[in-house]
């Protein structure tokens, strides 16, 4: 069988990559801690779950409208306009299996063969993936330490051409857990608006800030017509299962997902979505508890890390993520990954998957127990020790 090139262009999500090669060392019975997948390790909300059965019941399992159930996307504007102070309405909204659709969505909508997309470096690498995927041209954006992991905004004015056509942007930002300040959107949006420039916000991680409130760009004036927000339950609800995301764009971007939908996935499950408004609407103490315990352990896991001699990591201001500096070990992200799971049995995932500027730093997520957390410290710092030996 003879497969198209493009198919090429496509990368693994590396979390799922080191997930099985840990899974395999467990198959062989070594004892593994897992500190690389982004998913909370809590249970979806009692009362989420009992909206979803109380919808199986009553026969929502049928195909819905592409672009989402009208009382899902109500619920979604009505949400997002108390969270961000911006007026949208359910036909600024589109629901999906998941938020990556509406990432890839977006880029395939926007995008021509050539066109240039800005992404953060490092960054989600499944952003240059669908780039390149589609016939564009990621563009690398550095996020530095020395900046606590926030954009230059004169270097992205640097970077911006005749063919740019789009701008991602992650924050509260997975690997590092950095966070783009108001100030920083409102430079990025002031560039969004003079190039006339979409912006796709990725803002999975909004409800998770340990301090402060999340902005979002979509606030200042001329974003609203600009910006793709992209969202869903993953994070917040712990529903990484459910594959039920959503985004938030202007009209006629609206009318360009929906037929991506109804020509790749049709809809997304009716049942899950009522669950989903539940998810909204109905109480938040969950939530409250699981973003208290995250920044326990944040401040656990950071402390812990800058202890280990060799290691520096900076205090995350949001998501579930340490991205700790491992250069005076002398080992790259990929060596000491390797290392780590084999010598330490942590799992964990190297910087330089998340891009160039990656490299020299590892990724750990904090979604685990304390206790296991501690645990997986003790080992690595016992391992670290026994190579220097």
């Amino acid at each position: 069988m003879k497969f198209a090139a493009k198919m090429e262009k496509l990368k693994v999500e590396t979390a799922f990559e080191m997930m099985a090669k840990a899974k395999k060392l467990e198959a062989d019975g070594k004892k593994i801690i897992h500190l690389e997948i982004g998913e909370p390790d809590f249970d979806t909300p009692k009362n989420i779950k009992e909206a979803a059965k109380k919808a199986l019941d009553a026969g929502q399992t049928h195909y819905g409208p592409s672009a989402g159930l009208p009382e899902h996307r109500k619920a979604i504007a009505e949400y997002y306009s108390q969270q961000i102070g911006v007026p949208y309405g359910p036909e600024n909204v589109v629901v999906t299996p998941g938020a990556k659709p509406i990432m890839s969505f977006a880029i395939t909508a926007l995008l021509e063969e050539g066109d240039e997309c800005l992404v953060p470096d490092p960054g989600f690498p499944i952003y240059q993936s669908m780039v390149k995927f589609n016939g564009g041209v990621p563009v690398p954006l550095p996020l530095r330490e020395e900046n606590d992991f926030r954009l230059d905004v004169n270097e992205l004015k640097s970077k911006i051409t005749k063919k740019t056509k789009l701008i991602i942007i992650n924050s509260p930002h997975n690997p590092t857990g950095g966070i783009l300040t108001k100030e920083d959107l409102k430079a990025v949006a002031d560039i969004s608006v003079n190039h006339d420039i979409p912006v796709l916000s990725d803002e999975i991680y909004d409800r998770m800030i340990y301090d402060g409130k999340f902005e979002s760009i979509a606030q200042f004036p001329g974003m609203k017509e600009r910006t793709i927000i992209l969202n869903g339950y993953s994070k917040t609800y712990a529903m990484t299962g459910w594959r039920v995301g959503y985004g938030l764009m202007p009209v006629e971007l609206v009318e360009h997902m929906a037929q991506l939908m109804t020509n790749i996935n049709s809809c997304t499950a009716t049942f899950s979505q009522i669950a989903c408004i539940e998810a909204l609407k109905g109480p938040q103490d969950e939530v409250d508890a699981m973003l208290a315990e995250f920044k326990k352990r944040r401040n656990f896991i950071v402390k812990g890390l800058n202890q280990i001699p060799g290691l520096s990591c900076r205090m995350p201001a949001g998501a579930f993520y340490a991205f700790v500096n491992i250069k005076k070990t002398g080992m790259t992200s990929k060596q000491m990954t390797e290392f780590l799971l084999t010598e330490a049995g942590v799992c964990a995932l190297g910087g330089s998957n998340f891009g160039a500027a990656g490299e020299g730093y590892i990724r750990f997520s904090y979604a685990n127990s304390i206790e296991n957390i501690g645990q997986a410290l003790e080992q690595i710092a016992k391992a670290l020790a026994s190579r220097k030996q």
